[in-house]
């Protein structure tokens, strides 16, 4: 009996050093895995609602606070953990002045839930930093979540394949329908899901992920760890590929630069150079010749114009092409959309067909039919394609007269898409990280919100001349890319508001501050300037003699 009860408590003691660890190795999981299938409205007809990651984050959180008052976890008064408060105070007190002050939030229930909701969701994304941050207690434990985390993304790369060639279901929250949950089928040209809600959504998850792969694969020594990494890397790559989103594409070979860069300072000019040419030039050229993120590139820069141009001059000398292609195709879906950019259906696909546009029109009589009305794009749409014209036409303008609205506050979260006050909007997205915020929270929420974050990868770079482990530096180097990464991808995505991606960005931002901050006396010691090795005499031989050589 005495035994038992020994080893009781030994497990609950245990349990209690543990917990806050193993609920956050947890999220780390269940999060991007599990598909988003709502369980009930928050607002009544609202797309927002409540899953079962929300309860597992509460608990999460409950248990949080209650070790951080029995002191069992450290959470220190430094820069980096004050800036998301302040960021969250601010919120609040836009949320306010939304209220109160500017009026752009009606005084009724369902409006101030709205607003208040996006604020909570905020404050939810953000609980992720300070936990991840509070759990790391040595290197170890850095490691257990960064294989979680490789782990996790295997699991998504194969949901993602499964849905493109086995048929497996999506669930969508990319309109106010398909977020009630349905079982969706991807058709031949419709983009990637796995298991988020928008392929924006997964593609820069996977931006996340990869640079954080990318950085690994150059610092691991052993060549096991490095096929892994390397098999887990390429996998992931081409779910990119099937998500055909142009922005995380971009951004992903912005961070793998950096990361070429930051890892250029401990392995020399000349393995940055070929490492940064082969590792992008080979990304490109699989993106150009595979799949349909091509084509929506050639879509954007219109080169299927050119390109069509050019092979009718060669192959047709003696007709010249017509002058206007954008007015011969003003009412043809293909002028503006390429095969990517169909939704998908929520039936099994096969023939992928434009849908009817019906709008009610009412007679002398008081008699509603239904009239089918062709559809028109707007120029933008015609110069560009259908996603750049939305944002140039609609989405970017009112963020901005949001902004005007209130240039210190803004407006108010879920307040920038409404025609007018009393709206009730379904969707708030503005398709820029940077004018949503600061239409919804003014010039003090954008410089706090985005402050925080580039203040965290400036202290992740400042680092990296003392970090003598390769593991935490390729973890310090990787969070440096991806946040370059990110920042690029928000210019046209409300991409720290995706709930999947905000979850996984601020805890890769405390895992990686978490891990910084357990060992910054070691990186105060061992703090050298960072260099970059070259052998000047030897390259000056070698310049002189291909000057000297036939070649020249």
């Amino acid at each position: 009996m005495d035994l038992f009860i020994w080893k009781m408590k030994r497990l609950f003691n245990w349990l209690d050093e543990n917990i806050l660890g193993i609920l956050t190795g947890f999220l780390v999981v269940f999060i991007p895995l599990y598909p988003k299938w709502p369980l009930f409205d928050v607002l009544p007809g609202y797309n927002v609602r409540v899953r079962l990651e929300d309860f597992f984050v509460a608990f999460t959180i409950f248990v949080f606070f209650i070790q951080l008052l029995r002191k069992k976890i450290i959470l220190p008064r430094i820069s980096i953990t004050i800036g998301p408060v302040v960021y969250l105070i601010i919120g609040f007190l836009s949320v306010l002045s939304a209220i109160f002050i500017v009026g752009s939030v009606p005084m009724v229930d369902i409006h101030i839930g709205k607003t208040v909701l996006h604020w909570l969701r905020r404050a939810e994304y953000l609980s992720l930093f300070f936990v991840l941050f509070a759990s790391i207690k040595s290197v170890k434990s850095v490691k257990i979540y960064l294989g979680l985390i490789f782990a996790t993304l295997v699991g998504v790369t194969i949901y993602g394949y499964g849905q493109k060639y086995l048929y497996w279901p999506a669930f969508s929250t990319m309109n106010h329908e398909y977020a009630k949950g349905w079982w969706l089928y991807l058709s031949e040209h419709a983009r990637v899901l796995s298991t988020f809600g928008g392929h924006y959504d997964l593609g820069a998850y996977i931006v996340i992920t990869l640079t954080l792969a990318w950085s690994f694969l150059f610092g691991l020594k052993n060549w096991f760890g490095k096929i892994a990494v390397g098999v887990i890397l390429s996998g992931g790559f081409w779910l990119l590929i099937l998500t055909a989103s142009r922005s995380s594409f971009i951004g992903y070979l912005a961070g793998l630069s950096i990361v070429c860069l930051l890892w250029t300072f401990r392995k020399g000019l000349r393995w940055g150079l070929i490492s940064w040419v082969v590792s992008v030039g080979l990304s490109v050229l699989v993106m150009l010749s595979f799949g349909d993120l091509s084509d929506r590139f050639f879509k954007l820069l219109r080169l299927q114009d050119r390109i069509g141009v050019l092979r009718v001059l060669l192959l047709r000398p003696g007709n010249p092409p017509p002058r206007n292609n954008a007015v011969i195709l003003e009412n043809n879906l293909k002028a503006v959309t390429s095969k990517s950019d169909m939704p998908p259906l929520p039936t099994k696909p096969g023939d992928v067909v434009d849908v009817p546009l019906y709008i009610p029109v009412t007679d002398s009589s008081g008699k509603t039919t239904l009239v089918r009305k062709e559809r028109t794009y707007s120029q933008y749409a015609l110069m560009f394609d259908l996603s750049t014209g939305i944002r140039l036409d609609a989405t970017w303008p009112r963020a901005w007269e949001g902004f005007m609205r209130s240039p210190v506050l803004g407006s108010g979260y879920a307040t920038l898409q409404k025609v007018n006050n009393l709206e009730f909007t379904q969707g708030e997205s503005t398709d820029n990280d940077y004018l949503r915020a600061l239409g919804e929270t003014g010039l003090l929420g954008m410089v706090s919100y985005f402050g925080a974050v580039i203040l965290m990868a400036v202290v992740a770079l400042r680092s990296l001349g003392g970090l003598r482990d390769p593991q935490i530096y390729a973890l310090a180097s990787a969070f440096v890319g991806l946040v370059v990464g990110l920042l690029l991808n928000a210019l046209l995505l409300d991409i720290f508001e995706a709930s999947k991606v905000a979850y996984a960005f601020w805890g890769v931002a405390g895992l990686t501050m978490g891990s910084l901050y357990m060992m910054r006396e070691k990186i105060k010691a061992d703090y050298q300037p960072p260099r970059i090795s070259f052998d000047w005499k030897k390259w000056q031989a070698r310049l002189i003699f291909f000057l000297k050589s036939d070649f020249c």
